[in-house]
């Protein structure tokens, strides 16, 4: 009986298993082989097997692991912002705030857009010449010629401020869901015990939002780390490789320098980063469950 239903359990999911294998399995696949060669994007292909030179090369490749370094300073500073942004927006609509409904589309807008459409609006709001932030900037009478996107001190920092206002939506709505989670009797027993609204955040919200927090923080550190089209059109990686992310490099290496093999060792380097992250995440989603 529990084998013919296991069987049946199998013949309902093939239908949807199938096309994920085909296309994810085989060209992950494809990509672990191709690191293994020298295979260039050339009209007739025609590589042969190089064992592990491709990743002792790597290994000395300083812009690499430079872009590994710049990659992580990014998925932990938009993280880290879109955690704290994002609570202090679920606060105030968690709040009775009027216009609530409003204020909760408004507040998805960033997350609706295409991330190219973001890139592009964001281009004009930092543009040296024309762009609203340094016509403000020099309505207060500060310097009002920033070059925010092609300066090396500004580059990363103005990436990062897009990258929290984009990711931002989408942890607010998880933590709103959480936060109308936690019954109204614990923040009024905190009340009663004398604790103002930061005591009651810290004792009460806080440690009921724990396994929601452990549980966006990692996957949004997941998928600022694999970031690509958002930085790719705002900056390419410039000015001077300062916004370089590991994705952004791998791309360049393989579609601009046509070294697919070369730039498969790469994304091979790169998937053990990710599953090993995966694994925390997996391992922190668990051990937050157990202590719930």
């Amino acid at each position: 009986m529990a084998r013919a239903k296991r069987r049946e359990a199998i013949a309902l999911v093939m239908p949807s298993l199938l096309p994920i294998l085909v296309l994810s399995v085989a060209p992950l696949v494809m990509g672990v082989a191709l690191a293994f060669t020298d295979a260039r994007l050339v009209r007739q292909p025609d590589y042969q097997f190089v064992g592990v030179d491709n990743f002792v090369r790597l290994a000395d490749n300083s812009f690499f692991w430079d872009s590994f370094r710049i990659g992580m300073i990014w998925a932990v500073s938009v993280t880290l912002l879109q955690l704290v942004a994002a609570m202090g927006l679920a606060l105030l609509l968690n709040s009775g705030l009027r216009l609530q409904g409003l204020t909760r589309v408004l507040a998805l807008i960033p997350w609706a857009m295409p991330p190219v459409v973001v890139a592009i609006m964001w281009q004009m709001i930092y543009s040296p010449n024309a762009g609203p932030l340094n016509a403000f900037l020099g309505a207060l009478g500060l310097p009002d010629d920033i070059n925010w996107l092609a300066d090396f001190s500004t580059a990363l920092p103005a990436v990062i401020v897009v990258g929290v206002w984009v990711g931002m939506p989408q942890t607010t709505v998880t933590l709103l869901a959480g936060l109308q989670q936690i019954p109204d009797e614990l923040h009024e027993a905190a009340a009663m015990d004398g604790a103002g609204a930061w005591r009651r955040f810290t004792a009460v919200t806080l440690p009921s939002l724990r396994p929601i927090i452990t549980s966006i923080t990692s996957l949004n550190f997941i998928w600022n780390f694999n970031s690509f089209s958002l930085v790719y059109v705002l900056t390419e990686g410039g000015p001077g490789g300062r916004t370089m992310l590991p994705m952004l490099f791998t791309y360049l290496e393989a579609f601009k320098n046509r070294n697919i093999g070369y730039a498969a060792a790469m994304g091979v380097v790169l998937v053990v980063v990710v599953v090993l992250l995966l694994a925390i995440y997996l391992r922190s989603q668990f051990r937050s469950e157990k202590e719930s």
